[in-house]
């Protein structure tokens, strides 16, 4: 027979500059957790099969899909979510200004993981062309906008650009 208490771990993450200390199931996902237990919503669940990147967060410096993370695993990490990225004074994050100015969103759903997933992209890749962007959103779905609006924001903020139109 296994303990109840054998199946719950004390999993510590700093998300969005706070310590958590939370204890959890062994099976619980890490965007269960950010949804369930600290509230933070921004952070989507599509599919829950890691095909729509709605989930994606910061982990450590990486673009991840919350999805495919047991919560036991990110223990001792660092995460950033889309609740992150706006300031204290609550300015919107660069690629948040830009999704906004170039309409690339319309339900809104995909956003969060788009946009987490667009900072690691312009880490990458400062000045991306429209093959480097598209290429590296591939994990991101998006039903309704087209991706062109996307493109487009993104273009915008890499280095050099010259034109916010």
């Amino acid at each position: 027979m296994i303990n109840a208490d054998e199946k719950r771990h004390l999993v510590t993450l700093d998300v969005n500059g706070t310590r958590h200390a939370i204890t959890v199931e062994s099976r619980k996902l890490l965007v269960h957790l950010l949804r369930d237990d600290l509230n933070l919503t921004g952070t989507h669940v599509g599919c829950d099969t890691s095909q729509c990147g709605a989930c994606t967060v910061d982990i450590d410096g990486q673009a991840v899909k919350s999805c495919t993370v047991l919560a036991v695993m990110a223990d001792g990490a660092s995460i950033t979510t889309i609740e992150g990225l706006a300031s204290a004074a609550g300015d919107l994050h660069p690629i948040q200004a830009a999704f906004h100015e170039h309409h690339a969103l319309q339900c809104g759903f995909c956003t969060p993981g788009m946009i987490m997933s667009v900072r690691q992209l312009l880490a990458k890749y400062p000045n991306p062309t429209e093959s480097e962007i598209r290429h590296n959103l591939a994990g991101n779905i998006c039903r309704c906008t087209g991706y062109h609006n996307i493109v487009r924001a993104v273009e915008s903020l890499a280095i050099g650009a010259s034109d916010h139109d």
